[in-house]
């Protein structure tokens, strides 16, 4: 399904399709405990690789632990070519509760923790998953920078960061990735996203259906679903697709018929009006 053309390298990764999998909705609601329905959970899981998915997003904190657990039970041992990323310096105190935690000493045991539950040996892509206002920047980025160069972690990457953070993580690592939210709706890291399009980092836009609100009661969404006879969600992601060639789009679902849905977008091709169109939504 997925077009060879539609492919974004990230440094120290590898090459992948610009349309990933987001594996937090695989949990229970609020992204805690476990999901209600394991098999579907499952399916959704197996049924992204199958239908050319080479990239999925997920974190410790996701369950917590859960989404990471079931990745490794559907698809380990994992085909060649899957790349996992995972995320981890925010801990969890119950639903939709997130604390930044930054402490080298905590995410050098949640890095361990990760591996072990993902079965692997060494990370693909390792997040930061907040910058801890509570810690200095020098320890977070200096114990991600050493599990690099122990070999846990092939790449790293940042979330929910500003251009200052970039640079700064950047005198201790290559910057690989940065995640931020961002969608048609929010881009509240417009600036964020142009400067990883200016230097080649990879741009993780999280929320990038914002769990079907986005485009709901959206007129310009909607019309231009009708007009080109497509989903609302398959006109957001690939506008999201055309907004950067930086742009790597993880919509995350715990259906399998929506994942299939989602997945159309990486053949569609969107007209300048309707980019435009897409382009005046606030």
């Amino acid at each position: 399904m997925a077009k060879t053309a539609e492919t974004i390298t990230i440094n120290g990764v590898g090459t992948v399709h610009r349309l990933g999998f987001g594996a937090m909705r695989i949990t229970g609601p609020g992204i805690w405990g476990e999901p209600a329905d394991p098999d579907a959970a499952h399916e959704v899981l197996r049924k992204a690789v199958e239908w050319g998915v080479d990239f999925i997003d997920t974190a410790d904190s996701y369950g917590p632990e859960v989404s990471e657990r079931l990745i490794a039970e559907t698809l380990h041992p994992y085909p060649a070519g899957l790349h996992i990323a995972t995320k981890a310096g925010q801990v969890r105190t119950g639903p939709n509760k997130w604390v930044p935690v930054g402490r080298a000493e905590y995410l050098r045991q949640q890095l361990e923790l990760s591996l072990r539950r993902l079965k692997l040996e060494t990370i693909d892509l390792f997040q930061l998953h907040r910058v801890d206002p509570k810690v200095d920047t020098a320890e977070q980025f200096g114990e991600l920078a050493a599990f690099q160069r122990e070999g846990k972690v092939r790449a790293i990457g940042l979330s929910a960061v500003t251009i200052e953070q970039i640079e700064e993580a950047g005198r201790y690592f290559t910057v690989a990735s940065v995640q931020n939210r961002y969608n048609s709706a929010d881009r509240a890291s417009q600036e964020v996203m142009e400067y990883c399009t200016t230097h080649g980092i990879p741009f993780i836009p999280y929320a990038p259906l914002d769990s079907g609100r986005l485009f709901a009661g959206s007129e310009a969404v909607d019309a231009a679903a009708a007009r080109l006879g497509v989903s609302p969600a398959q006109i957001t992601l690939a506008w999201l697709l055309q907004r950067s060639p930086m742009m790597l789009p993880i919509p995350g679902t715990s259906r399998a018929d929506h994942l299939a849905d989602n997945l159309k977008a990486r053949d569609l091709d969107l007209d300048a009006q309707t980019i435009a169109e897409l382009d005046a939504v606030v």
